[in-house]
């Protein structure tokens, strides 16, 4: 683990900021004046390259019309190929492997429809009961489509505390029951990080078939899943990645699997050539192509040229060193300042554990969240007592993080965030 050394002077965060490699790309993003940004991980910030190239899309639909879809500065009908091709090294997957496609629940529709094939004993399906609701509503669905019982089909591994899932409970769980294994990358309210190298061994010593949820993780930290012989994986854009609100997903598929049916077969999950025949016998694409479902939301993919490009120009190297450095230093600041105001770290503080945010528990954090808003701040809340901050590698200074805690440490001492009832708002 990597120590730092910080001084509790605004004179520190400035140096940081003087010595970063990245800080010059602030100005690629729109940045508001009047407000800090700590909800990266929610939804990203809009890049300067990626309004520009939504703008080109735009330009083609006007003067080409449907000859967009072969011509022009970005044209259609490979736009998905493409950006998996440019999303690949984020993943740590072949070009071939990966998809942007459809939405985050409805890849993991199409993925647990291709590979969810209950067999003799093995008809369960393992996650674990800190995943994010949508995934498990998923999960349940197939169940049910499949005849199978939810409540005794699905298994959810326990938290020991609430807050993390040990892989040895998860790797208890994998019985001669489990037909396959879904879980997270990073648990969107801790930030832990699972070992998916190590899950995705024991699965496959067992003969289960693995796939990860990286919503909270594209983007944030390095993957290696076509190394690591992870099955398939999905995840959304508008993150870290910065697609923009409702981006296009992603998907993964390893090479091994080129060729298994889709479970959900759409025309965009044809071979290119063959797409346009209109025979009613489908004829799949040999790579992750063959996922896709229906026509792409062109206008959603068109962000994504541009700030993939920010990723590929930098590399997730250069993003993850950041990352763990600016939550390194928000969490120094919490310690010194806030340790006695109720606050608790619910984040591991092991580097090769934590995510990209850090997740401030306290018992008044609905409230605490609405009075950092009216302090200029923009966090985020998750039931029942978490405020995740996320400052981002591309656009968030150490001078912000500073100063985040400051106005945090000013909204506790003067009780502020009396004024505001400790409940959520409609959109968390």
């Amino acid at each position: 683990m990597t120590e730092y050394t910080y001084e509790l002077t605004i004179d520190c965060a400035n140096k940081l900021d003087e010595q970063d490699e990245l800080a010059s790309y602030r100005q690629e993003f729109y940045l508001s004046a009047s407000s800090i940004y700590m909800d990266g991980n929610s939804l990203g910030l809009l890049s300067k390259r990626a309004e520009q190239t939504l703008l080109d899309v735009l330009d083609d639909w006007k003067n080409l019309g449907i000859d967009g879809w072969m011509k022009g500065k970005h044209p259609w009908f490979h736009l998905s190929e493409s950006l998996g091709v440019k999303s690949a090294s984020l993943v740590g997957a072949l070009p071939e492997e990966v998809m942007v496609t459809g939405s985050t629940t409805v890849n993991l529709h199409q993925l647990v429809a291709t590979f969810y094939k209950p067999d003799g004993k093995r008809t369960k399906i393992l996650a674990d009961e800190l995943n994010f609701p949508s995934d498990i509503y998923a999960l349940k669905s197939q169940l049910q489509l499949r005849g199978f019982d939810p409540d005794t089909h699905l298994v959810q591994v326990k938290s020991r505390d609430g807050r993390f899932i040990d892989e040895e409970d998860v790797i208890a769980a994998m019985t001669d029951e489990i037909a396959l294994i879904v879980l997270p990358t990073v648990l969107y309210r801790s930030g832990q990080i699972l070992d998916m190298k190590r899950l995705t061994e024991e699965a496959h010593k067992r003969g289960i078939m693995i796939g990860f949820d990286g919503c909270h993780s594209v983007g944030a930290i390095p993957h290696h899943f076509h190394d690591w012989n992870v099955d398939f994986g999905y995840w959304c854009n508008y993150k870290y990645l910065n697609g923009g609100p409702g981006s296009v997903g992603g998907l993964y598929v390893h090479e091994r699997h080129f060729g298994k049916e889709a479970g959900l077969s759409g025309w965009f999950g044809s071979q290119k050539e063959k797409q346009f025949d209109m025979n009613h016998t489908f004829t799949q694409a040999e790579a992750a192509g063959a996922y896709q479902i229906g026509t792409p939301h062109i206008m959603s993919l068109a962000p994504l040229i541009g700030s993939l490009d920010l990723f590929l120009e930098v590399g997730i190297k250069r993003i993850r060193e950041k990352s763990l450095r600016l939550t390194d230093y928000l969490m120094w600041l919490i310690d010194q300042e806030l340790a006695d105001m109720g606050f608790t770290i619910g984040n591991p503080r092991d580097e090769k554990r934590r995510g990209g945010h850090v997740s401030l528990e306290h018992k008044e954090a609905a409230r605490i969240c609405k009075a950092l808003k009216a302090e200029n701040v923009i966090p985020d809340f998750r039931a029942p007592h978490i405020i995740r901050l996320a400052p981002v590698a591309f656009y968030t200074s150490f001078t912000e993080v500073w100063e985040v805690v400051q106005r945090l440490k000013t909204i506790m001492v003067e009780k502020k965030y009396e004024h505001y009832k400790n409940e959520r708002e409609v959109v968390a």
